[in-house]
């Protein structure tokens, strides 16, 4: 028979099975209603793809990649440089919908290129579905901790005054590891600074909310005894050796009678500004410092000759990204792109290398909104920042690892047509006779545009999912949406970057990123 017979005889083969098992498999096909609401019957993105040898020749590609690049593996040869990128609350269903709203379901986000993936699982020593301070712990601390603490082992419980202070159980980073092995270290993070996941680099706390001095005396606790996130960073050992911090969070280091340089108070109550006792330390130190709070500022800083630099771009968190040129702040607050370039720059200057911590922090934050598209917006920014941080390196001699500190109850649903919008309507409709939306949450907020006290669901019109403040529907109703409780991608390139692929423990991450750098308790000594 010829190639074209066979691809004919195919096609009507394919064609009756799709018939024969229309009712069984997809029922909804034959509701009316569904019906007036479907497209054409052409969705395929290119007409290449109608052909098997396409399909063929993309796995053919992708495996002489994946040959090639276990060919070229030497176990003997480590990292000199490490930069982690943390995509806070970035699920497998984050990158999914991330990679439709770039344009396609074929296409990928910088990190999928990654040869080497993955899986890593997430939860605390008391919880299932873990938070972003336990879970620092864990993937830059190397042991598994309780719900709300931060570089303590899980003796310590949340919220206790007492055992949080006990250095026994404080819990180094790989921050610390690498200071100690003479690399310099940084970190970026869109969030406060002092926030849960950047904390995990330098603090350690019964509390992940005791950012400064006023949270700690609100829970019972002695500010003197229980030294707040801020002060450590300012005070403490790793978090003075950091070259590079860059993120928001200035309220956390002013005083309450302090305007910032936005008009806005600080939080603090001790009278303390850090921001200038941070400063006056380096200058004391004879070491070169700046500090910036603008992205003006942040371009005229000289990198060769500045030994540390603070960065702080907002009162709190810094704006989602998809604000940034929505409000116009992208001519005022830099990008997580601008500002992983700026650090990569500073700490390349140590010849001992460095480790650099990157959070895309607002992804997580836009989900507990369950403002879908401003989470998509912020993933498709970190995967650009990881693209700009692998094009300025090596792979022979820098470990990029990528992953996420938990995932979300966001999923992807409705069998949408390939040409349809993520952030947009469903194909059809529910078996209610309403429109639904593509992504939808299990919980949170957006239960308000679900459910009517009268009527019962609420009619969704399209031109609402276009807002990105929209909330996406959500079954139980919650201020905030929940964190999920599933396993989270790990991507790596780079040095010993084949120890990441598989499923283990998030505690094992550091372990594994340590040996490749050569520091630490997991050195090959």
């Amino acid at each position: 028979m010829s190639n074209d017979r066979l691809r004919v005889f195919t096609l009507c083969v394919l064609l009756v099975g799709v018939v024969l098992g229309r009712d069984e498999d997809h029922p909804r096909d034959n509701n009316p209603s569904l019906r007036t609401l479907t497209k054409s019957a052409s969705h395929v993105t290119s007409d290449v793809e109608r052909d098997a040898a396409y399909w063929h020749e993309v796995a053919q590609s992708i495996l002489e990649s994946k040959l090639k690049q276990a060919a070229q593996v030497k176990s003997d040869n480590g990292a000199k440089n490490i930069i982690f990128f943390l995509g806070d609350g970035m699920s497998v269903h984050t990158i999914t919908a991330a990679r439709n709203l770039m344009g396609d379901s074929s296409k990928q986000v910088s990190f999928e290129k990654f040869h080497y993936v993955g899986l890593s699982k997430t939860y605390c020593v008391d919880r299932q579905v873990a938070d972003s301070a336990c879970t620092a712990t864990a993937y830059l601390g190397g042991v598994k901790a309780n719900y709300g603490t931060i570089g303590v082992n899980a003796k310590v419980k949340r919220y206790n005054c007492q055992t949080g202070q006990n250095s026994a159980h404080f819990v180094d980073s790989i921050a610390k590891w690498a200071q100690d092995a003479g690399k310099d270290t940084g970190l970026v993070t869109t969030a406060r600074v002092t926030h849960a996941s950047p904390a995990g680099m330098y603090a350690h706390t019964a509390n992940r909310a005791w950012e400064n001095d006023a949270k700690v005396k609100l829970d019972g606790c002695s500010p003197n005894d229980n030294v707040d996130i801020a002060r450590q960073l300012v005070e403490w050992d790793t978090g003075k050796k950091l070259k590079v911090v860059m993120g928001g969070g200035r309220r956390e280091f002013l005083n309450t009678t302090v305007n910032d340089e936005e008009g806005i108070p600080g939080s603090r109550t001790d009278g303390r500004n850090l921001i200038q006792d941070w400063l006056k330390d380096k200058k004391t130190s004879g070491q070169e410092a700046a500090y910036v709070w603008s992205k003006k500022g942040l371009s005229l800083v000289n990198l060769e000759k500045t030994e540390y630099l603070l960065g702080l771009f907002d009162s709190s968190h810094c704006p989602y990204h998809g604000d940034l040129a929505r409000t116009r702040y992208d001519l005022v607050k830099p990008t997580l792109t601008e500002m992983t370039e700026v650090a990569i720059k500073m700490l390349s200057k140590n010849k001992n290398g460095y480790f650099l911590f990157v959070e895309g922090a607002r992804i997580d934050m836009a989900h507990h909104d369950t403002r879908a598209r401003k989470a998509l917006e912020d993933t498709v920014e970190f995967s650009q920042a990881i693209a700009r941080a692998r094009s300025m390196t090596s792979e022979d001699d820098t470990l990029i690892v990528v992953t996420s500190d938990h995932s979300h109850t966001m999923t992807v649903n409705g069998y949408p047509y390939r040409d349809e919008a993520i952030t947009g309507l469903a194909n059809g409709v529910a078996d209610d006779g309403l429109p639904y939306t593509v992504l939808s949450y299990a919980n949170g907020p957006g239960f308000d545009n679900t459910y009517n006290e009268k009527t019962g669901r609420s009619e969704i019109y399209a031109d609402e999912t276009d807002n990105a403040n929209f909330e996406y529907l959500a079954t139980v109703p919650l201020e905030a949406e929940t964190h999920g409780g599933d396993d989270v991608g790990v991507f790596a390139s780079g040095p010993f970057a084949q120890y990441f692929s598989g499923n283990y423990e998030q505690s094992n991450i550091p372990a594994m990123m340590a040996r490749a750098l050569n520091i630490g308790p997991f050195a090959n000594i």
